[in-house]
């Protein structure tokens, strides 16, 4: 299906209640039940002049087991709405819902527990211990989980599987590709089962063939697993193998691109 744009006059959208930002996802992706919804959300950074606003006021919804990817010029808001949405920082105003729930409601602790448990991350730094083996990187988060030992290495080793890495989960990340380092930060972030999977430039420190071998790969995944991934990407030949393309400028949505609907 060829991609369709739609323009959207960010200031005067809707601010308050999930109603606008669900109806949204719904007419977007042919009524697909919303995973994510956000509504009139506000963040602002202290600096040592003038305060920082870096969302003012986004309004959106994501479907369950869509792809979307969130573009824009640097300084746009795209990593600090991504951060917001997954409850890694705080909002001065409005309302996130994930999976029904006001994550920014909850307690601190339970807040940590629910990514923990419902969600995995994707970053352009792979973030991965170098002193630790892929198998070892990926089954981290599962002990410090308190899952047993064998249960979480037969998990890892499973991840590692459903990324093509089964036969290096003994090598360090020094012995490793960029590609190949990527694919065990994807394993680490699907060990968990999620439900929703953020990704943070996640091919942003990749050559094109790695590139676009990591697509591919999260693309097989999001329609193998019908797990939700929002992905900030500055690359437009990544940006258009999502669903959907959400444009920001200057802490505002300004407007979207359909590239496929939902279970196309």
């Amino acid at each position: 299906m060829s991609s369709r744009s739609i323009e959207i006059d960010a200031e005067s959208a809707p601010q308050k209640g999930t109603g606008a930002a669900i109806q949204d996802g719904q007419d977007a992706q042919n009524g697909a039940e919303p995973i994510i919804a956000a509504n009139g959300v506000h963040k602002t950074y202290a600096g040592a002049g003038e305060p920082v606003h870096a969302l003012r006021g986004v309004t959106l919804s994501v479907a369950r087991g869509e792809m979307v990817t969130i573009m824009g010029p640097s300084g746009c808001g795209k990593t600090t709405l991504l951060n917001c949405l997954s409850g890694l920082e705080t909002i001065e105003q409005g309302e996130i819902f994930v999976e029904g729930r006001s994550i920014h409601d909850m307690p601190d602790n339970e807040r940590t527990d629910h990514r923990a448990r419902r969600m995995g991350f994707v970053f352009q730094f792979y973030n991965l211990l170098p002193v630790l083996s892929a198998v070892e990187n990926v089954e981290l988060p599962l002990l410090l989980a308190g899952l047993g030992q064998r249960e979480a290495r037969e998990r890892s080793m499973d991840a590692l599987e459903q990324v093509g890495l089964r036969d290096w989960s003994g090598h360090r990340p020094a012995q490793l590709s960029g590609g190949q380092r990527q694919r065990v930060t994807i394993a680490r972030a699907l060990v968990n089962d999620p439900a929703i999977v953020w990704g943070d430039e996640p091919t942003g420190d990749l050559d094109s063939t790695n590139a676009n071998q990591i697509m591919e790969l999260l693309e097989e995944l999001n329609e193998r697993n019908q797990q939700t991934f929002v992905i900030v990407t500055h690359d437009e030949n990544i940006g258009r193998r999502a669903n959907r393309t959400i444009h920001m400028r200057d802490g505002l949505i300004e407007g979207e691109t359909i590239h496929r609907q939902l279970g196309s």
